[in-house]
């Protein structure tokens, strides 16, 4: 089994910067790809940003240039460092994982939710 446990979010004005963190454990071989998922009220969930163990980055058209995601794969966390927010970024943000685990099988994980809500 893995877990995703995530940090940050919050209130942030329009033109402000959050940053979201995320670190998996469990019984983790390998983890593929990690990234960033949110969820605004009445909409469907959507892929924010994601990045593959070998670095390459995806990114939702409406955050290229505004947010940045990392990854350290040593310690299996990854980071979303979001600037110049606007309104309509406000949602939950969801940590996504997946992988292989030592038993061999697959794992496709998913964190709490962090929200975030900008608003002046």
């Amino acid at each position: 089994q893995v877990q995703l446990v995530e940090s940050g979010g919050g209130l942030v004005q329009p033109g402000g910067s959050l940053r979201l963190s995320c670190a998996a454990s469990g019984s983790i071989f390998s983890i593929n790809a990690m990234g960033w998922y949110r969820q605004a009220p009445g909409k469907e969930r959507e892929l924010v940003a994601e990045v593959t163990s070998g670095g390459i980055t995806n990114y939702a058209d409406s955050v290229k240039g505004r947010f940045t995601i990392s990854r350290d794969n040593g310690k299996n966390t990854v980071h979303l460092q979001m600037n110049s927010l606007k309104t309509e970024d406000t949602a939950v943000y969801y940590c996504n994982a997946y992988g292989t685990t030592y038993s061999w099988t697959t794992f496709r994980s998913w964190g709490q939710g962090a929200q975030v809500t900008v608003s002046s």
